[in-house]
């Protein structure tokens, strides 16, 4: 076996059954270590209450001594990723959904909104500076079935997230990435649905698309003053419409 390259198998039968191959560590120290296991956990390969191999199968799969693996472990104990029982074993104990549904629940659609006339108007800027070839043309199929959901609200609701997810997307930033992927996971909340029959009108969604058709205009061709106004006041008006939706 390859010096820093580990096959472990998860070991509840709940895991995935194949093995899986963690990415090579520049290190075999236990920071590395406890990286890569960690890694594996916030991907899903080992999900909550999955036990992790015994250490010697770390020990021997990474090629390391058991001192360092449990030094590893201690890390990722001290974080709340796992927990040790005496002659049971480790256990997962980090739930990467549980955090995401619990946000949700309490996020209110005028507080989701006031994160995203933060963080979009600055993604768009990026995504003029940053967007390739490949960007504008994923951004014009976003538009395309945009357009053709017409007064669909179902589909025009989740074009509309693919749209902004691909403007997003053109930033190359993988934190901004992250963060409105997060975004996305609160706007499928219920909470939305609520008011989402109130607000999508076929007038609404038509002037919403005439918007997106302006946008995409301008960050195809590389005006980010244009864009970023164009942003600012789709999401103003976004607002609007929902706080009157909210008070009827």
């Amino acid at each position: 076996m390859r010096s820093g390259i580990g096959r472990l198998a998860p070991r509840s039968s709940g895991a995935k059954a194949a093995s899986i191959t963690l990415p090579q560590a520049p290190t075999r120290g236990s920071a590395g270590i406890a990286a890569q296991l960690r890694r594996a956990i916030t991907d899903g390969v080992y999900g909550y209450g999955d036990r992790l191999p015994p250490e010697r199968e770390i020990a021997r799969s990474f090629g390391i001594s058991r001192t360092t693996v449990r030094t590893a472990l201690d890390l990722l104990e001290e974080r709340n990723f796992i927990r040790r029982k005496i002659g049971s074993g480790t256990f997962v104990v980090h739930d990467h959904g549980h955090g995401e549904r619990e946000i949700a629940d309490i996020t209110s659609p005028l507080e989701l909104m006031d994160v995203r006339q933060a963080v979009e108007p600055h993604a768009v800027r990026l995504a003029v500076l940053h967007a390739t070839a490949r960007d504008i043309e994923a951004l014009a199929e976003c538009l395309r079935r945009l357009e053709q959901a017409r007064a669909d609200r179902e589909q025009f609701t989740r074009c509309d997230q693919d749209f902004h997810m691909a403007l997003v997307n053109a930033t190359h930033n993988p934190l901004a990435v992250w963060i409105y992927r997060q975004v996305n996971e609160v706007r499928r909340h219920t909470q939305w649905s609520k008011v989402k029959d109130k607000v999508l009108t076929p007038a609404r969604i038509a002037d919403y698309n005439r918007q997106h058709r302006a946008l995409f205009e301008a960050v195809a061709a590389r005006d980010a003053e244009a864009a970023i106004e164009l942003i600012n006041r789709h999401l103003a008006e976004a607002r609007r419409d929902l706080v009157g939706a909210q008070s009827t």
